[in-house]
């Protein structure tokens, strides 16, 4: 299998996450890419130039982190990291989108911020700011652990090392010790480690 990523995506470090603790490391070759440069292999695999993108055992082409994540979960040694079915699926879910919410609104931050700074719109960016705020205390709320290491879990944990490492103006920690607490037990985890964002 090839997984296409770049090093500080928190999608593709999700699906590398899930490669490492579902024991599939040695089947799954990391090719990282440049988004803004050439990238044939990858744009015959996703036609959006997005990653992560995963060629899958069979050939087949899959995009998007929780379609990547589930398959390798799937197909992984452990436990599953996405139960198959049922309300306990659903709850991971949920914090799975709450995880992927707070991403999103932190990318469209990054991509503001990037604009000439005459064409930056400071009320899109208190907007993307606030919302993503938003998700992170939904997710304190939640009261996740690292002892119950999940889709869900590995989505919270990867969303708020991101947030630090692209937005460090904007303090993630404030008010959300379970949040605090749960980033550090999971960088402890060699999945994590190896994987971090600013590696």
């Amino acid at each position: 299998m090839k997984l296409f990523i770049t090093i500080p995506s928190p999608y593709a470090r999700k699906c590398r996450i899930v490669a490492r603790e579902k024991g599939l490391a040695d089947r799954v070759e990391e090719v990282v890419v440049d988004l803004y440069g050439a990238a044939p292999e990858l744009t015959a695999l996703n036609p959006i130039d997005q990653v992560p993108s995963l060629i899958a055992e069979d050939g087949l082409p899959l995009n998007d982190s929780p379609v990547i994540c589930e398959y390798l979960d799937a197909i992984g040694a452990g436990p599953r990291l996405l139960p198959e079915s049922g309300p306990e699926r659903l709850a991971v879910k949920r914090i799975e989108t709450l995880g992927n919410a707070a991403l999103e609104m932190g990318v469209k931050w990054v991509l503001e911020k990037r604009r000439p700074e005459g064409e930056r719109s400071q009320a899109w960016m208190d907007r993307w700011a606030n919302r993503m705020g938003r998700c992170l205390n939904a997710l304190e709320a939640a009261d996740l652990s690292a002892q119950r290491l999940d889709m869900g879990v590995i989505t919270a944990g990867c969303a708020v090392t991101w947030i630090g490492f692209r937005h460090p103006e904007f303090d993630w920690r404030a008010g959300r010790p379970g949040l605090v607490a749960l980033q550090a037990a999971l960088e402890a985890r060699p999945s994590f480690a190896d994987t971090r964002p600013d590696a």
